[in-house]
């Protein structure tokens, strides 16, 4: 497990590394160079491009703070996130990160930085857990993830196993087991089936884990089995009242049960919460309308005809009753 953690981690910092390549070495040789009083933001911004990051970095923080012209803040955050990183001040990067987020958070190229930025804090603390304690249940299911990652379906499964024979009540283990047997594709005819075995067992361990609920529910609507799907669905919202796919779930169930009535609540809830999602208009139009309510069906096919015309142009010719 250790090695293909490192692999993964060393992976990720040679990318970072390429980014931030030019001030690795600057920021080494100002090891021994205080930071400098009073200096200007144009001095801290020279230092910075020159690599001497412990004795620019304080005043690139003061820069950010200053009313100071866009371009001399965004280039005194930019370079404060790679000397933050150069010199491993993670305090520091995050500072830069937030201050450059709030000023220029529609900026492309602050956004890119900050993008390699959180990679590497990323890739140094997984390399922090690999090295300080590589045998943890955390290190090995943060190697499982990365091995899923890289659609090592195998060796990923065998990792959450090392997990649940060290800790069989370690939470989310079974959970995350049964969504890898889910997405492995080729996962043979019985995928499914211990999938939704790995369900039901976390939920004995986590009846609250709303993720797992919703997945037996989806699995149950894919079987016709409406009577479990409506249970799975309601108990996911009940759960979470701000996951608007369970509502959906629920009330697509319940017109897949003949439910057309009982339907319509959970569907305006779910329209409510995300009123941009054209399923949810074109359910609520099919409950509706077996409800004689024509005219607010058409509405809701109204919408649902203007949501999918952008993305899918042929998606409205089959919308309605089915």
């Amino acid at each position: 497990m250790g090695n293909e953690l490192k692999e993964v981690c060393v992976a990720s910092a040679f990318s970072a590394a390429l980014f931030f390549s030019g001030f690795g070495a600057g920021a080494q040789q100002s090891k021994s160079v205080s930071p400098k009083a009073n200096i200007s933001p144009q001095q801290a911004i020279t230092l910075a491009e020159e690599g001497q990051c412990h004795a620019s970095i304080s005043a690139l923080r003061k820069a950010m703070a200053d009313q100071l012209p866009a371009e001399n803040r965004k280039r005194a955050g930019v370079l404060g996130v790679r000397c933050a990183l150069a010199i491993d001040d993670r305090s520091a990067t995050l500072s830069f990160i937030s201050s450059l987020n709030r000023d220029f958070g529609r900026d492309p190229d602050v956004l890119y930085v900050i993008v390699h930025a959180y990679s590497d804090l990323s890739t140094r603390t997984a390399q922090d857990l690999a090295r300080t304690a590589p045998q943890s249940i955390a290190a090995h299911k943060l190697n499982a993830e990365a091995l899923e990652e890289q659609g090592r379906w195998q060796p990923a499964e065998l990792e959450y196993q090392w997990i649940l024979h060290k800790d069989p009540n370690a939470r989310g283990i079974h959970f995350l087991l049964g969504r890898l047997l889910l997405s492995e594709p080729g996962g043979g005819p019985d995928a499914k089936e211990r999938a939704k075995q790995e369900f039901l067992k976390e939920l004995q361990i986590d009846p609250k884990n709303t993720d797992a609920q919703f997945i037996l529910g989806e699995l149950a609507r894919e079987d016709q089995n409406w009577g479990e799907a409506i249970s799975r669905f309601s108990q996911a919202a009940k759960l979470n009242p701000g996951f608007a796919e369970a509502y959906l779930g629920w009330g697509v169930s319940l017109i897949g049960d003949k439910k057309y009535a009982d339907a319509i609540p959970p569907l305006r809830i779910a329209e409510r919460l995300t009123p941009g999602n054209p399923d949810i208009h074109n359910a609520l139009g099919n409950a509706l309308v077996r409800t004689g309510q024509k005219e607010e069906a058409e509405k809701e096919f109204a919408i649902h005809r203007s949501l999918s015309s952008g993305a899918h142009p042929d998606a409205s010719a089959g919308e309605g009753p089915q």
